[in-house]
């Protein structure tokens, strides 16, 4: 089973198509810009130390204040996103289910012991999930591709669009060749006559095993002639954002990573302040900070991420939006905030 949960990393003519990618140098593929793992003064035993250091503050009080959504029968005529806690979250656009990055087994690891989700927080499984129109994964990480969650949707899931070689996990996994769409940095598809997916870069790595960047990490970005979501994957800060925003954006909604970052691996997690301030970059109407709320896989407090986000937002008149694990968020609809979080 541990060698199943690990996936496949590509091989053969599979490996050797993918070192025709602009974005593939030697042994795997790159960042646009320097990306060091970790800051020049951190160490390897210090975060090893400081990780495994008792704070009570790195999970939730009690149990998350969260909501039961029956998804296979609610009707939603207008688009709209619902959170699962970290990466996870269901996007209905136009009728069509976009399930992105799912992590439905309880834990963001490859062993159950290691990474638990906070209690209350894991309400969601596969069998709550209506049809999948489109699967989108942006990288391999544990937190990001769950192989129980994978396989179990595998019977829901009409087409996958992934990041270059994500799609040798899935085959491994017992996935069609004929659903999966491995897609780099710009490259676009057509999901119907009024509906398109843009792969765009990130900032970050990929890997599920001692060898990194073996597949590529992407953000993403879905249009259609009504509206436009960014969904962002992992990604540290850097110009990227600025690029993307000029390229594709303007965004009605911006989903970001805001979670499990530290000053000891700046460059591969954006702060808080970050966050925000990407959202500014790409040109993005409104906010949905995400990466957090389900694990813990940094140091800080487990609410800090949301309460630092808020408060930057506030200063650069971002709107934010941050709905409890479940609640459907509609996206043209006014938000009005609830810092459910502070209890």
């Amino acid at each position: 089973m541990r060698i199943r949960i690990a996936g496949k990393a590509p091989s053969g003519n599979h490996r050797a198509q993918l070192k025709k990618s602009p974005n593939y140098g030697k042994g795997g593929f790159t960042n646009l810009s320097e990306t060091p793992m970790m800051a020049d003064d951190a160490s390897y035993w210090k975060m090893l130390k400081d990780f495994f250091k008792k704070n009570e503050l790195k999970a939730p009080p009690g149990l998350m204040p969260t909501v039961k959504t029956d998804l296979k029968t609610v009707s939603i005529p207008q688009p709209s996103v619902t959170w699962f806690g970290h990466s996870s979250y269901l996007l209905r656009i136009q009728d069509k289910n976009i399930l992105v990055d799912p992590v439905f087994s309880g834990h963001a690891s490859p062993v159950r012991f290691m990474v638990n989700a906070f209690p209350g927080t894991d309400i969601y499984k596969p069998a709550d999930m209506p049809n999948i129109d489109c699967l989108v994964l942006t990288h391999d990480h544990y937190d990001h591709l769950d192989f129980k969650t994978i396989v179990q949707l595998k019977t829901k899931v009409a087409n996958v669009y992934c990041s270059l070689g994500v799609g040798s996990h899935l085959r491994y996994w017992g996935y069609d060749e004929s659903l999966i769409n491995e897609m780099d940095w710009w490259e676009s598809k057509q999901i119907d006559e009024d509906m398109i997916l843009t792969a765009a870069p990130a900032r970050h790595f990929s890997g599920r095993g001692v060898k990194r960047g073996q597949t590529l990490w992407s953000s993403f970005a879905l249009k259609t002639s009504s509206n436009s979501i960014y969904i962002g994957g992992d990604s540290g800060y850097d110009t990227h954002f600025v690029e993307i925003g000029n390229k594709l954006g303007p965004f009605d909604l911006a989903i970001l990573e805001c979670g499990q970052y530290n000053t000891m691996w700046p460059f591969i997690h954006m702060m808080p302040e970050e966050t925000v301030q990407a959202s500014v970059d790409l040109k993005a109407k409104s906010l949905l900070p995400v990466h957090w709320g389900k694990f813990s896989l940094s140091m800080h407090p487990w609410n800090e991420s949301i309460i630092r986000a808020k408060a930057m937002a506030d200063k650069l008149n971002v709107d934010l939006r941050m709905p409890k694990i479940g609640e459907i968020l509609l996206l043209n609809e006014p938000y009005s905030a609830v810092e459910w979080w502070k209890f």
